[in-house]
């Protein structure tokens, strides 16, 4: 390379400046912009950072650089990124501030979800923008620790209206999993003419031309090699071209010419770069206080690894290049690392950097070590309350290995298994736990380590495979910890239920098990009610189960729950308000399950809770506000790269509106998604999704032979017992009674043991399909006060529809006129669309002219932007919107920008007078 002053020309790399250089342009211009530089060893990455930083006037800049020892402790490059920013944090909204103040261990509190640290982490940068563009760099980003890589691709994908630009370089691997599917600068080796070039200008001797040839080819144009592979040629090698050809990997080769010149060096030097190589923060007092200790004269050591030009010590150690600092380690024998790493843990401060430090502690350690040990066990337990969950199964895995207690040791392995599995690395956690079981584990560690199997089998094959081991372990833990055991059956039961008809043995096996269980009473606890009422709707029949899941769900109502009961039993509880067709129970308990997985920054629960909550909006009749829901999962999804969430919502929304396209396009990209393979109740979901289309779309064939299917398993409760309901509409029009009459005698029953409003409305609607004269005319009327009653007023609009139908027929038009216009008046406002055209077209049957639907307002939004135009509507500020949508407040603000010039208004004042309701909107 070329240097002049602060600017820099890099031999051979004017197309990748110029991208970078367009990008930095970009930012300053208050866009932006996402660059991952990728490529091997020594290719020019970081020397492209460079260029990069010397560009950057009139920006700030903040640095961070993976260090491969610091891949266990999470959050480290993430907090070595934002440490410059962190005085923005009070301008954070509170869950987010204390999601990053906690992951950075600045406070104690609940481990923060790592999502809400990526929105945190996002609204940070957009908060240190101010009038300066933000420049973020990230060297040797493959040695991230996992949750800070996860972090930032999280960052990446939300950035949009902000003057920020992240560039992170990563080394070229077998692997595309670090920081895939981001805009990508693949760098390649340079040219024959510039390697010539570059050759040229570091060799000042005599070079034969074999040899320039030779090096030439064998570099493949890689630059560090160019520069570094003749330091290690003789003279007469050089001049004469005499020597044997060189044949392992070319990372391989320069690292040994690196570890060449470190060996040639004195001895305390070796040590210092060693001290320095094992320190991956760079701190240049902890480097000089860890030297001292062993004895090091510093100055003199200092001196001459800065003259070999393989470090330079200023504010931080950097080294030459990252292969220097494998080769240091590499320069010396495991017991010479083994004081170094000593060395380091006197010297570090325990009570800023504890887990630092006795990570170093177990590195000197050589053999059991039960002090060690419990020091790791209690950094495991700091690093988890931060979030650090891939910190803590490190922690727990060396303390494992350090125990000299057996029965202890088993204890911490399967810890250390759990911690593994939270973190996403299956394999390892299953090893795990074949090592704490072949240690002493007691009766309840044995349940807990079975339960820990039938959960990763979950995890990482499908709910049927893990269902066995489930089982097996509540059974197992149930005389031990009751608790745990529910909490297993209610896994084990879902497990079940969402295999559905793909399960071997199945909800059965799970339902004969809780009810072996003691303590399955009247007066047990509403948890243990729950699972019991359930389990009896199995084995015994919704006669005898569903009175006693009403009065579960009645406690879960009215009693108190903590978060963390909340989280794990909310869900389940809606589910079973949903099949005992309690609709007050399920509105009221959805609603706060989505308050509290929001509130609490659960974003492992909150998709969950958004699509029952959707669910349950759909049957209120408010689309619009399913809709609304369906957008946040969706950016839910967005920002966990999930696109299940999004067409989950559309299966549910969309078949009321009636748009075959947009349904069937959800119904197959669920049925063929490879993680939903084996889960029968995907099967039930997309079945009852079609009837309820095909039904509005008048498609009576079509929507039978769906309905059919969505309710063969009727122990999935839920959509199954929904797809009845279709399956009578559409047997009655085609002429179809027996299979209709046998249908509804099936609702008739549930009802009568339900006893709630929608049940027996339901009820009667289904009987008023098989009935005929004044009976069918006194049921239609039923179903309408009791579904009016219990809030379902897209039900109850169905009724209306139905009964509006019934009328016409029966050559009682005026009748029929009133009934239908109420049909089509709700219909319409609900944006059910199918159902109102069919509404509107029995009205003209009936000689009744109504014009058809309006046309939509013509300022298309996009689904976000009308999203964010109602949030801004009903009064959300800039940052509650974007911590809801997961974008920045720049972002939303972006997107005002663009909604305003749509509508044709200039500020928020002005949107409460919009009919957002009224425009179309685009994908």
């Amino acid at each position: 390379m070329v240097r002049d002053g602060a600017r820099t020309e890099l031999i051979g790399r004017q197309d990748e400046c110029k991208v970078l250089d367009n990008l930095l342009a970009q930012a300053r211009a208050g866009r932006s912009g996402v660059l991952v530089v990728r490529g091997e060893a020594g290719i020019g990455k970081t020397e492209l950072l460079n260029h990069l930083l010397d560009r950057a006037t009139g920006c700030r800049v903040v640095r961070a650089v993976g260090v491969q020892s610091e891949m266990e402790l999470s959050y480290a490059g993430l907090h070595q990124l934002c440490a410059p920013l962190l005085s923005h944090l009070e301008g954070l909204p509170e869950p987010q501030r204390n999601a990053l103040r906690t992951a950075f261990g600045m406070q104690v509190g609940d481990a923060p979800d790592r999502f809400l640290v990526g929105l945190a982490t996002l609204s940070l940068l957009a908060a240190a923008v101010g009038d300066e563009p933000l420049l973020c760099l990230v060297d040797d980003a493959q040695w991230l620790d996992r949750v800070s890589a996860q972090t930032l691709q999280f960052v990446a994908r939300r950035l949009l209206a902000e003057p920020v630009l992240l560039v992170l370089a990563v080394r070229e691997s077998g692997s595309r999993e670090v920081l895939a599917d981001l805009p990508e600068l693949a760098v390649r080796g340079l040219g024959e003419r510039d390697s010539r070039e570059l050759l040229g200008s570091v060799v000042t001797g005599p070079l034969d031309q074999r040899v320039r040839d030779r090096i030439v080819a064998e570099t493949r144009g890689n630059p560090l090699a160019l520069v570094e592979l003749p330091r290690g040629l003789a003279l007469l090698e050089m001049a004469g071209g005499f020597g044997v050809p060189e044949t392992r990997p070319l990372s391989s080769q320069i690292e040994a010419g690196f570890l060449r010149r470190i060996r040639s060096l004195p001895a305390q030097t070796q040590q210092l770069l060693l001290i320095a190589a094992t320190e991956p923060v760079g701190d240049v007092s902890l480097l000089r206080s860890a030297a001292e200790r062993l004895g090091i004269d510093v100055d003199r050591a200092a001196t001459e690894a800065e003259a070999s030009g393989l470090l330079t010590l200023g504010t931080w150690v950097r080294f030459r290049h990252p292969l220097v600092r494998s080769a240091a380690h590499r320069a010396v024998g495991f017991e010479e690392r083994r004081r170094v790493h000593a060395a380091l843990a006197e010297s570090i401060d325990v009570t800023l950097y504890p887990e630092r430090r006795v990570w170093h502690l177990a590195s000197a350690t050589a053999g059991p070590d039960e002090n060690v040990a419990a020091e790791l066990e209690g950094s495991a337990g700091r690093a988890q309350a931060r979030g650090g969950i891939a910190a803590a199964a490190a922690f727990l895995d060396r303390a494992s290995e350090l125990t000299p207690d057996p029965v202890r040791r088993g204890a911490r392995a399967l810890a250390a298994a759990r911690a593994k599995y939270q973190a996403g690395a299956f394999d390892t956690a299953r090893e795990l736990v074949d090592a704490a079981e072949l240690s002493h584990l007691d009766e309840a560690g044995a349940g807990r380590a079975t339960l820990l199997r039938g959960q990763i089998m979950s995890a990482a094959k499908s709910a049927s495979a893990g269902l066995p081991l489930l089982l097996e372990a509540a059974k197992r833990l149930q005389p031990f910890d009751s608790a745990l055991a529910d909490q297993t059956y209610r896994d084990a039961i879902y497990a079940a239920l969402t295999a559905g008809r793909l399960a071997t043995g199945g909800v059965r096996d799970v339902a004969e098990a809780v009810l072996s269980t003691p303590g399955h009473t009247g007066t047990a606890s509403r948890e243990t009610r729950l699972l019991t009422g359930l389990a009896r709707v199995v084995t015994d029949g919704y006669a005898v189960g569903a009175p006693i899941l009403l009065d579960a769900v009645a406690a879960f109502r009215t009693g108190e729950l903590s978060r963390e009961d909340g989280l794990g039993w909310l869900p389940f509880a809606c589910r079973m308000a949903h099949s005992t067709w309690d609709f007050a129970a399920w509105s009221e308990l959805s609603a706060r399950l989505v308050d509290l997985a929001r509130g609490s920054g659960a974003l492992a629960v909150l998709p969950s809770a958004l699509l029952l909550r959707l669910s349950n909006r759909v049957f209120a009749g408010d689309l619009r506000a399913a809709a609304s829901l369906t957008v946040e999962a969706s950016a839910i999804g967005e920002a966990t790269g999930s696109s299940f969430l999004a067409h989950y919502g559309a299966l549910v929304v969309e078949p009321f509106r009636g748009r075959e396209s947009t349904t069937r396009q959800a119904i197959e990209t669920l049925t063929q998604d490879r993680l939903l393979r084996g889960e029968g109740k995907v099967t039930t979901a997309t079945q009852w999704a079609a009837a309820v289309l095909y039904n509005g779309l008048g498609r009576y064939e079509e929507a039978y032979a769906a309905a059919e299917r969505g309710c063969e398993n009727p122990q999935e409760l839920g959509l199954s017992l929904q797809s009845r309901v279709e399956l009578v509409e559409a047997a009655v029009r085609l002429g179809r009674t027996e299979r209709a009459a046998e249908a509804v005698r099936t609702i008739e029953e549930m009802a009568q043991v339900s006893g709630t409003p929608w049940a027996l409305g339901i009820s009667a609607a289904t009987r008023a399909l098989v009935s005929e004269g004044e009976a069918a005319d006194a049921l239609h009327r039923e179903a309408i006060e009791r579904l009016d009653t219990a809030g379902v007023r897209m039900d109850s609009a169905r009724a209306r529809l139905r009964h509006g139908e019934w009328l016409r027929l029966e050559r009682r038009r005026a009748q029929a006129r009133t009934r239908l216009s109420e049909a089509h008046e709700m219909l319409d406002a609900a944006g059910a669309e199918a159902f109102a055209e069919r509404a509107r077209r029995e009205l003209t049957a009936a000689g009744v002219k109504v014009p058809g639907r309006a046309a939509a307002e013509t300022a298309l939004l996009t689904a976000k932007e009308a999203e964010i135009a109602r949030l801004a509507q009903g009064g959300f500020t800039n940052p509650e919107i974007g911590a809801r949508l997961f974008l920045s407040p720049h972002t939303v603000e972006w997107h005002l920008r663009k909604v305003f010039a749509k509508l044709g208004i200039s500020s928020r004042k002005e949107i409460g007078s919009v009919r957002l309701e009224t425009m179309a909107t685009t994908p």
